[in-house]
C-alpha cells in the first residue's frame, strides 16, 4: 500500500507522516517549528526513535543535516516554503554542494486546492526547486491547480541521492 492510498484525498496524517520517517529509518528530524507542522510535533517528539533538532533559522538546518549525515545518521528537514527560499544559498552549499543525501518536508504556506495562490510563496516554491534541479513530489488534495507542473515535467533527482 502506497503512502497515498493510506490517506483520504491526497491528504497525509501526522500518524502516517510519522509512519514514513520511522520506515524509512530517519534519526533525525532537523527543523523549525510553524503552525503547519506543529500538527507533527507532539507524535515527533513522543517517537523515541526520533530526535527533533530545532533550528532558529532554515538556512541552519542544511548544515545540521549535512552534519548528522556525515555522522552517519539519517536526517530530514521539516521547513516551510517560505524560509527555504530565503536559505536558497545553504541549499545550494551545503546540501547540493556537498551531495548531501537529505529528504526535505516542505510546509507549503500560500498553496489552496481552489487553484487561486493569494500569495506568492505558493506560486515560487515549485519553481525555486526545480531551479535547483530537484525532484519534488506535492502531497496534496486533488484537483491540482492550473499551473502547476505534472510529475512528467518534473527534474530528474541529482545523481538520484536527494529528495525534496
Amino acid at each position: 500500500m502506497t503512502i497515498m492510498q493510506k490517506t483520504a484525498e491526497g491528504q497525509l496524517s501526522p500518524e502516517v507522516v510519522l509512519a514514513e520517517m520511522t520506515k524509512n529509518g530517519v534519526t533525525h528530524v532537523v527543523w523549525l517549528p510553524d503552525s503547519e507542522t506543529n500538527f507533527l510535533y507532539q507524535l515527533m517528539q513522543a517517537e523515541p526513535s526520533l530526535r527533533l533538532v530545532p533550528v532558529g533559522r532554515e538556512g541552519l538546518a542544511f548544515s545540521i543535516a549535512a552534519g548528522l549525515s556525515a555522522g552517519g545518521q539519517r536526517p530530514i528537514i521539516l521547513i516551510q516554503n517560505t524560509g527555504l527560499m530565503e536559505s536558497g544559498d545553504s541549499l545550494r552549499g551545503w546540501a547540493i554542494g556537498l551531495n548531501v543525501p537529505v529528504v526535505m518536508m516542505i510546509g507549503y504556506r500560500g498553496w489552496t486546492r481552489h487553484g487561486v495562490n493569494t500569495d506568492t510563496a505558493a506560486t515560487y516554491t515549485e519553481r525555486f526547486l526545480h531551479a535547483f534541479g530537484s525532484a519534488t513530489t506535492s502531497v496534496r488534495a486533488r484537483p491540482t491547480p492550473r499551473g502547476s507542473r505534472s510529475r512528467s515535467r518534473r527534474p530528474p533527482a541529482r545523481d538520484g541521492r536527494w529528495r525534496c
